[in-house]
């Protein structure tokens, strides 16, 4: 079976490709380049460059915190803010599917020493109340010390309902474990909510902000907390190799994209719904509607489709994840229309 005589393959160089396999592939706006170029700098290390200094008393006022550090990524971010509230062999309880767990090379536990107890969630990035009153460990010394309920939101583009996650904080703080949120894409559901920064972080102790997912930004995460939390926070980022120099020129595309690109998360949520609704209707393809709620769309080939539809959408410009596809601020209308006109093509060949 042929699936490409209607349609030769073409040959697209990268940067008119469109890139549906994450938010963090943007490229910076032509004014974000120009605030990069102009921004103010000195040296980090030595706490002299006023824009960053700038960026991280902004985000730590938008998020209601203290005090704020900027970080090369949300990895490095996590993991600072695990090991700021952690000693060695404390316990992080997380979800089973939350970045910090899954996708962070167990830093914590490797460089850390500490110990990560996973939540069972649902497919939405839930886990209830009562799973995590079980896992908090009793003061008795053949325990580790539960110390810290690590929280996400959005988890995979779901948006965690704010009362649950409230609920889930006061227990934590309730027995004595700090909170910390993975806020990679925390905007997005702020905007889909049509809510607040600090209404979402009220009750987490500290917060990290991912840049570049989403906002538009080439790099870097800030970390949020109490003064006293950020003193130690600087302290490991040194110790990790996090501290640059004139960073000022990444921090100045930072304070753009919060300033700047905030409403505009708003159409990557609809674009989403737009491509999720389009995709549901073909024949051979499933696409989870009740995991669209922001800018993610999970789809779900016959097996025998997948690698051939990857190698047809790349032939024509496009490229999709196998399971995961995301929508941000490089991929126009006229882009989410090619997509579904391309997945149409390919399953009526099928």
């Amino acid at each position: 079976m042929n699936q490409d005589t209607d349609l030769p393959p073409a040959s697209t160089p990268h940067s008119s490709l469109i890139d549906l396999r994450s938010d963090t592939v943007t490229q910076p706006s032509a004014t974000m380049r120009d605030v990069m170029f102009s921004a103010k700098v000195g040296d980090d290390v030595y706490g002299e460059d006023p824009t960053l200094n700038e960026l991280e008393q902004y985000t730590a006022q938008l998020l209601g915190k203290a005090a704020g550090i900027f970080l090369p990524s949300g990895t490095q971010s996590n993991l600072i803010a695990m090991l700021c509230h952690c000693a060695r062999g404390e316990e992080i309880i997380a979800g089973d599917q939350y970045h910090t767990f899954l996708d962070e090379a167990r830093g914590a536990s490797v460089l850390g020493g500490t110990t990560l107890h996973p939540l069972s969630t649902d497919k939405l990035g839930r886990f209830e109340l009562d799973a995590l009153l079980d896992a908090i460990k009793p003061d008795d010394f053949h325990f580790p010390v539960s110390r810290l309920l690590s929280l996400e939101n959005t988890v995979s583009g779901c948006v965690q309902d704010q009362t649950h996650l409230d609920t889930l904080a006061d227990a934590a703080h309730t027995h004595g474990l700090s909170v910390h949120l993975d806020g990679a894409r925390l905007m997005n559901a702020v905007i889909k909510q049509q809510s607040t920064p600090q209404a979402l972080t009220a009750n987490m102790d500290s917060v990290s902000l991912c840049l570049s997912k989403g906002l538009g930004a080439p790099v870097g995460s800030v970390l949020v907390g109490s003064t006293d939390f950020i003193n130690r926070a600087r302290r490991l980022r040194k110790m990790l190799g996090g501290g640059m120099r004139q960073a000022g020129m990444l921090a100045a595309a930072g304070l753009y994209a919060l300033k700047n690109n905030l409403q505009s998360l708003a159409e990557d949520h609809e674009k989403a719904s737009q491509l999720a609704t389009a995709l549901n209707q073909l024949n051979g393809l499933q696409v989870d509607m009740e995991r669209v709620q922001t800018n993610m769309v999970f789809i779900k080939t016959q097996a025998a489709d997948a690698a051939p539809l990857q190698d047809f959408m790349r032939q024509r410009g496009v490229i999709i994840g196998a399971q995961r596809n995301v929508l941000h601020r490089d991929i126009s209308l006229d882009d989410v229309g090619k997509v579904i006109e391309l997945f149409q093509q390919f399953y009526r060949r099928h």
